[in-house]
């Protein structure tokens, strides 16, 4: 008895052929890398820049000064105020409420000369969380009365070096070591052994606990608490960035990839007839993704490795940070390799996907697949870009998280908008010349690869365009004739390095007399300008802040519970300048002092100062007598004068905090830029109106490089069309075309691709800074003409003349085109 087996129906591209097959696929993709690799030269360059500039990026950010410069390795400051035997009380009550502290106290030695005396330090340079904040550079740590060790900038300043003597606040010390901070190298002090700063200023507590730990132990009083906050920020901006850059470098490989896709499109085709199914088509480009992406980002973290080695001694002063150059955040540098290697792979994945859906006998005569309609991919981009627009509006110039979204959902809106330009380019085409009609349907033919391209360009637009407008917002502003912080012909000379946010230094009448002359000598180059003195009131029984007392500013109290106590926070927002009503200040805003009665507190235009207190938490609530004046409402002028009936009432003592430099007609770049030195050098500030020259320049270098990154864009896509097209340029040269008809083809895709990508990424643009400044949409009505033409001009007209002169001279010859 026989049985008949039938055998099985064979159908070609049936099953998977398992791991061999996957094998197999992936050792072809590896073989085409390797005899390719010179066509693939884009990308992997892209890749390379990308990870390298990262790379170097992450160390820079990682090396940058950060608050372990002041709190070490602790994550609280708790400044003490108290003196005398209350001090050491409170220092106890810490130790014991905390364990393990380490203590600094600070003793400011004044300075002849200088209105910034030098921090005096009792640091251990042994501590439990302050030793990362020394170094000893020469000779030794003091280790008793007498010796002392210096900051190489206060050597430099009082001519010292190790061996020297020094009367340092009337006591003489020998000095024994030249030491620094090495996480701020522009931190300036003198370094005593611990106990020996018998009458400090304040003293700084280094506390290590959770934060729901230290809000359970008792505190001394009289204290300011400093919480540490999160160090990663620079990590995670860099980090940001790089997939920023990573986006648009997928875009170029996604054209990069589209090209190969269609020049491999044969080879494919015959992977299809023997039985590969579409899972195995697709593998073969994935893997070259993978392939690319590797080798582009090791080679990239190997060259950034090597950049950093070499340029971070050369980073140490900018930064002012010491650097290991052979410590890099390695985590965050594998995130970014490996972002790379994801994104050349994701942008394989496309090009592999609509390949392994062509047809085989399509593949086998390398036909391209047709175009997909471009109002899909509108429609999902004008969603996307509403979303973007609508984020951008809810973010408020101050929500991070919208920020970001409203950025990425935009740019990829770019993305999909790109096929609809494209799509555009082929309609317009009928009314242009011949070989010009040519570019721009082929373009519109290849609509895949033209797309991205398109959408690269006008991303790189995009960015220059936003920098552009938002400058020109600046210098608006900047032109404006009121509002703002000061007048254009007014400047403030502060005393304090944070205007009248911060502490001022407390003065002598010798120091005040000695900066008022250098004050003048800066008046003097401004040809007839007046200085006028500005008064702060401080509270002399309040905590020392550090350097000096903060002078009075008006703000908003709120209300917070700290460890069980009831207390009030100071919040800025909304604040008013509050200055003393001196006799020169009220001649210079035209108030006569018999105007003034006798019992008034404040002096302002404002009708109420409900809600605003001086002192938050340290008097009862104010309610202060107000007279009715007329004060400027530039925010860096006085918004409200107290007098001398308010000084008393909340008794406040008066404090020079700066002048005021009325020159006689609008100032200079030149001008500000030279007070600026001579204020620098006596250890002033300076504040002045912004002019907008500076956002101006920046505008037109942005605007610059843009234009040249879209070029270099432009090449890189033009070159791989055009070397797609190679055999319908031998054709044409067989039918009789000229040099100048092939070089015209190249010419007009540049120009198309640029002129295209410019109306797209401009109008995004505008759009995004529409949304962005929404609230203030007045300054948008002084656009930077110059910038926008430059882009939406010059762009495409020096893209048309470098595609026509760089343009590679094709052989009249026909060759025969070798099967893939």
């Amino acid at each position: 008895m026989s049985v008949a087996v039938q055998d099985p129906p064979l159908a070609l591209g049936a099953g998977h052929g398992g791991m061999p097959a996957r094998a197999a696929v992936a050792r072809w993709a590896w073989r085409l890398f390797r005899r390719e690799w010179r066509q693939q030269l884009i990308v992997l360059a892209l890749l390379l820049i990308a990870v390298a500039a990262a790379t170097i990026g992450l160390g820079v950010g990682a090396s940058a000064p950060s608050q372990a410069s002041t709190f070490g390795t602790a994550d609280h400051l708790v400044t003490v105020s108290s003196t005398g035997t209350q001090l050491q009380a409170d220092i106890a009550k810490l130790r014991s409420s905390f364990g393990t502290i380490d203590v600094t106290a600070h003793q400011t030695l004044p300075v002849r000369g200088s209105a910034n005396g030098i921090d005096l330090r009792d640091q251990d340079p042994n501590g439990a969380y302050g030793r990362v904040m020394l170094r000893l550079d020469q000779g030794q740590w003091p280790h008793g009365p007498g010796e002392i060790a210096v900051t190489d900038r206060v050597a430099r300043v009082l001519h010292l070096h190790v061996g020297a003597a020094w009367d340092a606040g009337g006591t003489r010390q020998t000095v024994v070591g030249l030491v620094e901070n090495p996480l701020d190298l522009n931190d300036s002090f003198a370094l005593v052994a611990p106990g020996q700063v018998t009458a400090p200023d304040h003293v700084d507590v280094l506390v290590k606990a959770s934060q729901a730990e230290f809000t359970t132990k008792p505190l001394p009083d009289q204290t300011s608490i400093e919480l540490r906050s999160g160090d990663d920020a620079s990590t995670v901006m860099v980090l940001m960035l790089t997939t920023i850059a990573l986006v648009f470098v997928g875009l170029l490989a996604v054209a990069g990839f589209t090209v190969m896709a269609q020049r491999r499109l044969r080879a494919l085709g015959m992977l299809g007839a023997i039985g590969a199914s579409h899972r195995h088509i697709r593998l073969v480009l994935l893997a070259n993704g993978a392939v690319i992406g590797a080798v582009g980002a090791l080679a990239g973290a190997a060259a950034g490795i090597a950049g950093w080695v070499v340029l971070s001694p050369q980073l140490e002063s900018l930064l002012a940070h010491r650097i290991d150059r052979f410590t890099l955040p390695w985590v965050p540098l594998a995130v970014a390799v490996m972002l790379a290697i994801g994104t050349a792979v994701i942008a394989a994945w496309w090009p592999a996907r609509a390949a392994a859906r062509i047809p085989i006998v399509a593949a086998l005569s390398a036909r391209p697949a047709p175009p997909r309609p471009a109002h899909r991919f509108a429609a999902i981009g004008a969603a996307l870009l509403a979303v973007g627009l609508f984020s951008l509006v809810k973010a408020e110039q101050t929500k991070p998280l919208f920020i970001i979204g409203g950025v990425l959902a935009t740019a990829i809106a770019l993305l999909l908008l790109a096929p609809v330009g494209v799509a555009t380019i082929g309609r317009l085409a009928h009314f242009a010349p011949l070989a010009s009609r040519l570019a721009m349907r082929d373009l519109a033919r290849y609509r895949a690869r033209s797309g991205v391209a398109l959408a690269a360009i006008a991303l790189a637009v995009g960015i220059a365009a936003v920098i552009a407008l938002s400058s020109a917002v600046t210098v608006a502003k900047a032109a404006a004739p009121a509002g703002g912080n000061l007048p254009a012909d007014q400047a403030i000379v502060w005393i304090s390095s944070k205007a009248m946010s911060g502490p001022v230094q407390v003065l002598t009448p010798a120091q005040t007399s000695q900066l008022r002359q250098q004050v003048d000598a800066i008046a003097a180059d401004l040809h007839g300008a007046t200085v006028v003195p500005l008064t702060g009131a401080v509270d002399p029984t309040g905590p020392l802040e550090r350097g000096g007392r903060t002078p009075t500013m008006l703000g908003q109290p709120r209300a917070t519970n700290t460890n069980g106590r009831d207390g009030v926070v100071f919040t800025a927002s909304g604040a008013v300048r509050l200055f003393v009503a001196t006799p020169e200040l009220l001649e210079h805003y035209r108030i006569a002092a018999a105007t003034v009665a006798a019992g008034t507190d404040v002096l302002t235009p404002r009708q109420t100062l409900s809600g605003y207190e001086p002192f938050p938490g340290r008097f009862p609530p104010w309610q202060p007598v107000l007279q009715r004046v007329q004060l400027p409402s530039y925010t860096s002028l006085p918004n409200a004068l107290i007098t001398a009936h308010g000084m008393t009432a909340l008794h406040l003592s008066a404090m020079p905090v700066g002048w005021l430099i009325d020159a006689p007609k609008v100032l200079t770049t030149a001008q500000i830029d030279k007070a600026q030195e001579a204020a620098t050098a006596a250890g002033l500030t300076i504040e002045t109106r912004p002019t907008g020259a500076d956002q101006a320049r920046l505008a037109d270098e942005f605007t610059a490089a843009g234009i040249v990154l879209t070029l270099g864009v432009l090449a890189m896509t033009v070159g791989l069309i055009r070397s797609e097209t190679a055999r319908d340029l031998r054709t044409l040269t067989a039918t009789g075309a000229r040099r100048r008809t092939r070089r015209a083809l190249t010419a007009a895709t540049a120009f198309a691709l640029a002129l295209g990508g410019a109306v797209v990424g401009t109008a995004c643009a505008y759009l995004a800074v529409l949304a962005w400044y929404h609230r203030e949409l007045h300054w948008l009505a002084h656009p930077p003409v110059s910038n926008l033409l430059a882009i939406l001009i010059g762009l495409p007209i020096v893209a048309y003349a470098g595609g026509w002169l760089l343009a590679g001279r094709e052989a009249p010859a026909i060759a025969r085109q070798p099967l893939d």
